[in-house]
């Protein structure tokens, strides 16, 4: 008898423990925060990166018309890439930006190095845009 009343107690003790949910938001919580993190991260660089990319567009289109419509503010090619810089808004260096006359009218150019802040990634993405305007 004594037997069985032990039989019956680690059972129902192991039916306990099976049923027992004290720890399981904890140990969810620290499987899916690590995922949880990373994807608003991305969603947050990945903002920063269109905002970048537009801002690059932006100011190479403006430096271009710049250039072909206001003389007297781009006339020379260090003063078309330090306006494309000054337009952007996004603190490019005007090292970034290279003005030519081409067929199609005044060109400018953009190349851009931007670092992703993900954490635990390193990624750098080239972003470049141009735009020519007639002369």
């Amino acid at each position: 008898m004594r037997h069985l009343r032990r039989q019956f107690g680690m059972a129902a003790s192991a039916r306990h423990f099976a049923r027992a949910d004290a720890g399981n938001l904890s140990i969810e919580l620290g499987l899916l925060a690590p995922v949880l993190i990373l994807f608003i991260f991305a969603v947050a660089e990945g903002g920063h990166l269109l905002w970048t990319v537009n801002a690059l567009h932006y100011s190479v289109q403006e430096a271009a018309r710049c250039a072909s419509v206001d003389t007297t503010t781009c006339g020379s090619a260090t003063q078309i890439r330090s306006f494309a810089a000054g337009r952007s808004g996004a603190g490019f260096p005007s090292s970034a930006f290279t003005a030519t006359v081409a067929s199609c009218g005044n060109r400018v150019s953009a190349s851009y190095n931007m670092a992703l802040n993900i954490p635990f990634m390193a990624h750098s993405i080239s972003l470049s845009a141009q735009s020519c305007y007639p002369i």
